[in-house]
C-alpha cells in the first residue's frame, strides 16, 4: 500500500512542473497610449537607470533617431519610460535596433572579460 502514495507524489510533482512550464512571463515592455509610428513612449517593467541610460545612449547613436530620453516616473515604482522620436522610420524599429545593438555590446564585453580572466588565471596558476 505505501507504493501508491509515492506514485501519487510523483504524479503531483510532474503536474506542478508542467504548470510551472506553462506559466508565461508577463510582458515587460508596452507601448504607452498616444504614440504614433515615428514618436512613441515605451514602459519597461522592472528596469531602471542602468538599462534606461545605456539604451538611450545606444539609440541616440542611430542616425534615424531625432530624440531619445528615459525617465523613472517614481522611485517606488519599478518602471522606466523611454521616449523615441525618429525622422522617418518607425520608433518601434529604433527600439528593436537599440536593444539588439546593446545586446551585441554586452556580448563583446562578456567575451573580452572572460578571455582576460582566463588569461590572468593561466598566467597566475589559478585553477577553476
Amino acid at each position: 500500500m505505501p507504493a501508491q502514495p509515492e506514485a501519487e507524489e510523483v504524479d503531483n510533482e510532474d503536474q506542478e512542473e508542467a504548470q510551472e512550464e506553462e506559466e508565461i512571463e508577463p510582458q515587460r515592455v508596452r507601448i504607452l497610449p498616444g504614440s504614433t509610428d515615428t514618436a512613441a513612449s515605451f514602459e519597461f517593467v522592472d528596469e531602471g537607470h542602468t538599462v534606461g541610460n545605456a539604451l538611450r545612449y545606444i539609440i541616440m547613436k542611430n542616425p534615424d533617431v531625432e530624440f531619445c530620453a528615459y525617465s523613472i516616473p517614481h522611485p517606488s515604482e519599478p518602471k522606466m519610460n523611454l521616449r523615441i522620436q525618429t525622422y522617418d522610420g518607425l520608433a518601434v524599429d529604433a527600439l528593436k535596433k537599440g536593444l539588439a545593438d546593446l545586446q551585441d555590446i554586452c556580448d563583446v564585453v562578456t567575451d573580452e572579460f572572460t578571455t582576460k580572466k582566463d588569461q590572468f588565471n593561466a598566467e597566475h596558476g589559478i585553477v577553476r
